[in-house]
């Protein structure tokens, strides 16, 4: 199931973004070839009009071929046109997919689902390991009850006491299934690791209530605009912390993906959405990085053309791009390679 979710994902990300380019090209009028879903070997394919639509037995991305990319002696080649429709015609495949994230955002926010809108009694979900939770004897479905005999029924209330005594000993009260009330005695860290707080512990509602709500659309398409907003920002704050070793970097592939999609997909359509808009962002960002072969690199020859006020020789520019491919196609081999070495140990990719 999860596998079948992530081709059709695989399917509607890609698409988009072909059709960015498609559209484009066509409103510049430069001739389209062909339009492929997955890459060659074809498996099937049609021709309407001047272009040839097929479908491809490599199922890890697509592609629209155009008329004389690099070479612009043909009038209804890419490389005939003026820079603004060159730049528009490159660009626009990332900007399809940094779109799509509104319509599913928009989406989720339309379709009926349950939402967590409060609880009763604190459950402990997880527990850090070296945290002084797990050294005081806390366990995955303790429920706390009290915090130094004042008893505690909100996250926030809990919070409050924990603060209130970071770095002294207090007492927690905790129903223990199958064992009854017990008694832990720990001391609250005041400089935690990163993610963990001061008692290295996430915590669940025991009865937790739900409510099932839905947007309509005057409202639902505004919330698509923010979430995606929300989401951009995020990712680039994942990026630099990353940059600033504040985060593990991680590297997932096709394999990683799939994976993930499979572990995603148990929590139903609304987070097969989100899981989508996170894809289809990420595929804009990474195309508009300057790497010869990607569109983001097509764009840095156009800006090297606007430096020079002349363009490179159609020979130099395809050179360029295949040395690009040949290096993207070996990354994505050895991410491939990582991708089945955290398989095989176990290893998840989300949290």
């Amino acid at each position: 199931m999860g596998l079948l979710v992530f081709i059709l994902i695989l399917a509607v990300v890609i698409v988009t973004h072909e059709l960015g380019h498609f559209y484009t090209a066509r409103r510049v009028g430069v001739r389209v070839l062909e339009f492929g879903l997955g890459y060659p070997p074809r498996l099937w394919s049609i021709i309407r009009g001047e272009t040839r639509y097929s479908l491809n037995l490599l199922p890890l991305g697509g592609f629209v071929k155009l008329e004389g990319e690099e070479d612009p002696s043909d009038p209804a080649s890419l490389a005939a046109k003026r820079m603004p429709a060159r730049l528009l015609v490159l660009a626009s495949g990332a900007l399809m997919n940094a779109l799509l994230p509104v319509l599913l955002f928009t989406l989720a926010v339309l379709i009926p689902q349950k939402v967590l809108v409060g609880g009763e009694g604190l459950q402990v979900s997880s527990v850090a390991a070296g945290s002084p939770a797990q050294v005081a004897g806390l366990q995955t479905g303790d429920t706390i009850l009290a915090v130094d005999g004042r008893a505690v029924s909100a996250p926030e209330e809990l919070q409050k006491a924990v603060e209130a005594r970071l770095g002294q000993e207090l007492a927690l009260l905790l129903e223990r299934p199958s064992v009854g009330q017990v008694e832990a005695r720990l001391i609250p860290r005041a400089q935690p690791p990163p993610g963990e707080g001061p008692l290295g512990i996430s915590l669940d509602y025991a009865r937790p209530i739900y409510e099932t709500r839905s947007y309509p659309p005057w409202e639902a398409v505004p919330n698509g605009i923010a979430a995606t907003g929300r989401l951009v920002s995020a990712m680039f704050a994942g990026v630099g912390d990353m940059i600033g070793g504040r985060e593990p970097a991680t590297v997932v592939g096709v394999i990683g993906m799939a994976q993930a999609t499979t572990e995603v997909a148990r929590g139903g359509i609304h987070d097969i959405l989100v899981w989508a808009s996170i894809i289809s962002l990420s595929l804009a960002i990474i195309n508009l990085l300057p790497i010869p072969a990607l569109d983001g690199g097509r764009i840095a020859l156009l800006g090297l053309e606007a430096v020079r006020r002349k363009r490179l020789s159609p020979r130099s520019e395809r050179l360029i791009h295949l040395i690009g491919f040949a290096v993207l196609l070996s990354f994505m081999f050895v991410v491939s390679y990582l991708d089945i070495a955290r398989l095989a140990r176990g290893g998840n990719i989300l949290p």
